[in-house]
């Protein structure tokens, strides 16, 4: 099944919950992608696949980069909200609790083309399928390779505390921003060591583990959307483009070019 319409307004469109099957999967013909998905939530689990540009998926206390050939998993009656770079191509898998053995928290997965290629399958299918027939005994099988899936850190976890959120704030206004740990710690009225404590309990990473995660998250993101990387390190405030890929090599071991290379 196809949607031609702004992310936002797909939450409107179509309810997962209505389709009683195991599975179910959408094609997004997205368009303005630059309004973010309301917050909402459904039964079935769902599975975010970027076959083309990426997909930031944020849900409580967490947000989740799906950059190409990966998906992010959000178990059913999770709230989230989508935003897809502009030159995005996606496809959702809702998932039935009992279907598949899918991880309870949200988390990103890495997709071969096999599973892909069902997944693109699917969504040619009719929703209301028979519930024994081919198309049943296919997902049954999609379910199965989906279980196999790894898992890959490609979130930034986040926090309700407000002092937390203030800073999140700057840097989603400003990704150069490079204000320190003492110099923040001032601004919020507290200790250097009171914030540091306060940042790794609300996320469990230091302010500098926190803060680069930060930046890989927006990375994925605009090179998702066909940003140079001389440009995108320029937009995180990096001195120089060898040590954006410093960074991004550090993290997922590899270059920028050579990481979205291999995705191909």
């Amino acid at each position: 099944m196809t949607i031609h319409a702004p992310l936002a307004r797909v939450v409107q469109d179509f309810d997962p919950d209505t389709f009683d099957r195991p599975a179910i999967a959408l094609r997004l013909e997205v368009e303005q992608n630059e309004v973010e998905q309301p917050v909402h939530q459904h039964r079935k689990g769902q599975l975010i696949l970027a076959l083309h540009g990426g997909v930031t998926c944020e849900v409580p206390k967490a947000i989740w980069m799906v950059p190409p050939h990966h998906a992010v998993w959000i178990p059913g009656g999770m709230p989230h909200s989508n935003r897809a770079t502009h030159n995005a191509r996606i496809y959702l898998l809702f998932i039935e609790e009992s279907a598949a053995q899918l991880p309870d928290t949200c988390c990103t997965l890495a997709i071969s083309p096999v599973i892909r290629e069902m997944i693109c399958y699917l969504a040619m299918q009719d929703p209301n399928y028979p519930r024994h027939g081919p198309t049943a005994r296919f997902v049954a099988v999609l379910m199965e390779q989906l279980a196999t899936a790894p898992v890959e850190q490609l979130h930034l976890p986040m926090s309700d505390h407000p002092k937390i959120r203030r800073i999140a704030a700057a840097l989603a206004a400003d990704p150069a921003d490079r204000t320190t740990q003492a110099q923040w710690a001032r601004q919020l009225a507290m200790s250097d060591r009171t914030l540091a404590r306060l940042v790794y309990k609300e996320t469990g990473l230091t302010f500098g583990h926190w803060r680069q995660q930060w930046h890989l998250i927006i990375a994925l993101r605009q090179l998702a959307s066909g940003e140079a990387v001389q440009t995108v390190a320029g937009n995180l405030g990096y001195d120089s483009v060898t040590a954006f890929i410093t960074m991004f090599k550090k993290a997922l071991g590899s270059s920028p070019t050579q990481y979205f290379a291999a995705l191909q």
